[in-house]
């Protein structure tokens, strides 16, 4: 969570979900029930937020708004998504940083507006980690609950594997295909949008 919340997209859809699995296989528990321990893991993912959002603060406060036009782009940071963020914090002011880390994207680069803005850090802070406090109960809930379904969910896929044979490989394939085409994508958007040397 640290990572994406630094500017660098590793997506918390997949970090989340993955910890409330773990809630299901007792790998994190708590001796008060899986629902505390889902809230410590929304709290770890939450404290991560704050650690990778104040490495981006900095970043944006110290090095400003040409600092990161010359290295952004070495971590696939494009013009547009500086140029958003920015926009959003113009727009929705201190405010808008709590609501931002409950929308995709734009929690990931709104660290940096905030700080070449020089927002107030107390309150940066704050903000950053009861905004991201419920995006990461919500994941981990939504892999907890996966991992609760995991065999009913295996089961019915091996019957449909069984019913349809050969056209589920087809349909695998098309679905890595699919997802390497979206990864190419993202980078490839990346790297053209990049900010040309100054």
């Amino acid at each position: 969570m640290a990572i994406e919340s630094a500017c660098i997209p590793l997506p918390s859809e997949i970090i989340m979900p993955f910890g409330g699995y773990l809630v299901v296989k007792k790998i994190f528990s708590s001796q008060h029930g899986d629902l505390v321990a889902l809230i410590y893991v929304a709290i770890a993912g939450a404290a991560g937020c704050v650690v990778g959002s104040v490495i981006a603060y900095w970043v944006g406060k110290w090095g400003s708004r040409p600092f990161l036009d010359k290295y952004g782009r070495y971590l696939l940071i494009s013009k547009r998504d500086l140029d958003n963020a920015d926009a959003w914090v113009l727009k929705y002011g201190d405010s808008g940083i709590f609501i931002s880390r409950l929308l995709p994207v734009i929690r990931t680069f709104i660290s940096l507006p905030a700080g070449i803005t020089r927002m107030n850090f107390t309150k940066f802070i704050v903000y950053t980690f009861t905004g991201s406090l419920p995006w990461c109960f919500v994941l981990s809930l939504a892999g907890y609950k996966i991992g609760q379904n995991v065999q009913s969910i295996v089961e019915w896929t091996n019957a449909i594997e069984m019913k349809l044979g050969k056209f589920m490989h087809l349909v695998d394939a098309g679905i890595i295909l699919i997802c390497l085409f979206f990864v190419v994508w993202f980078v490839k958007r990346h790297l053209k949008n990049q900010i040309p040397d100054a």
